[in-house]
């Protein structure tokens, strides 16, 4: 069974993700916006996927606030962690934000909020994760 960790700081997001990756899509989930648990998570192998929301209000790491960009950093320049797909879910979709998260954080992919084809959506996460296990 593929699993998705959700990354993300609005609960009403995640209860969406959640419920279309689960309901519609056959998919585990696991959530959480708590750096050192996302870390944990990659290192244990326990996802095959990571949803990231760009924009973290309340995450830390080290005493220092970060968005999801930076832990997409963290996870990628770790050899033990850089294996897992990463795609970044943002409501910033303003043209060239896409290519600039990308760049930026190393990241897999890229999603706009809010997500509106909800079989595109799970497609490109059970993509992702296959590209991980080929």
């Amino acid at each position: 069974m593929t699993t998705v960790l959700i990354v993300e700081d609005d609960p009403i997001n995640f209860r969406v993700f959640s419920k279309i990756l689960t309901k519609r899509g056959g998919l585990e989930v696991k959530g959480t916006e708590d750096v050192e648990e996302v870390i944990r998570i990659a290192l244990a192998k326990e996802a095959d996927v990571v949803l990231m929301d760009v924009s973290l209000s309340r995450s830390v790491y080290r005493n220092q606030p970060v968005d999801g960009i930076k832990i997409t950093q963290i996870l990628k320049a770790n050899p033990k962690t850089s294996w897992l797909p990463i795609i970044l879910v943002t409501a910033h979709a303003m043209e060239g934000d896409r290519e600039s998260f990308l760049q930026e954080s190393g990241a897999d992919g890229y999603i706009s909020k809010p997500v509106v084809d909800h079989q595109e959506f799970i497609d490109r996460i059970k993509d992702a994760a296959a590209k991980r296990s080929a």
